[in-house]
């Protein structure tokens, strides 16, 4: 039985949970997110508190258990408290705009400017830092979604291991490699 599992989810004030034909949707001050369920769990709703069961005692049952109770609990925090993901574009001329709310629009070392559609239920800033990088901001009320249009803004140009010229997380830490300069300097 997954340990996690077994831990009721709490729900916060102001926030409202409701299952029924095989959907869990949630309602906070942040939105409304609704999750299906698979058939092997069973979900219980209480005052102040969601329940997940497995239906079983396979190891199916036991991945899904933990699974489901994670998401639930992922839901409650994104419309509560909501997600942010951050990345830094750094490269001499490398820079993102939003343009209209709809695109994100990338300059970052190509011969074209990349344009990317901005999903429904994200909002997307981008801002210049002080050294003159540029800082995009990711917020939402779906983890998923937040995650996932951060990972294919990473992936149009991920940082090269010499310069760190690239697409980053904010704190994500790059190996760098020693250039040929570097390496030929010990030589003579």
């Amino acid at each position: 039985m997954s340990r996690l599992g077994k831990k009721p989810v709490q729900l916060p004030e102001k926030v409202k949970a409701e299952f029924k034909n095989g959907v869990l949707e949630i309602t906070g001050p942040g939105g409304k997110l609704s999750q299906a369920i698979d058939k092997k769990i069973s979900v219980k709703i209480d005052k102040n508190s969601v329940l997940l069961e497995a239906l079983g005692e396979s190891r199916e049952h036991n991945m899904m258990h933990g699974l489901y109770r994670g998401l639930a609990n992922n839901m409650i925090e994104g419309v509560t408290k909501g997600f942010k993901k951050e990345l830094e574009i750094i490269g001499l001329g490398y820079k993102a705009n939003v343009e209209g709310g709809k695109n994100l629009v990338m300059s970052v070392g190509f011969s074209h400017t990349v344009s990317l559609p901005i999903p429904a239920a994200v909002k997307v800033t981008s801002a210049l830092t002080p050294d003159k990088n540029t800082l995009v901001t990711i917020t939402g009320i779906d983890k998923y979604e937040v995650g996932a249009f951060a990972a294919k803004i990473r992936a149009v140009k991920p940082p090269e291991p010499y310069k760190g010229f690239g697409v980053r997380y904010v704190g994500e830490h790059i190996i760098r490699k020693a250039g040929k300069a570097a390496a030929g300097a010990g030589k003579k």
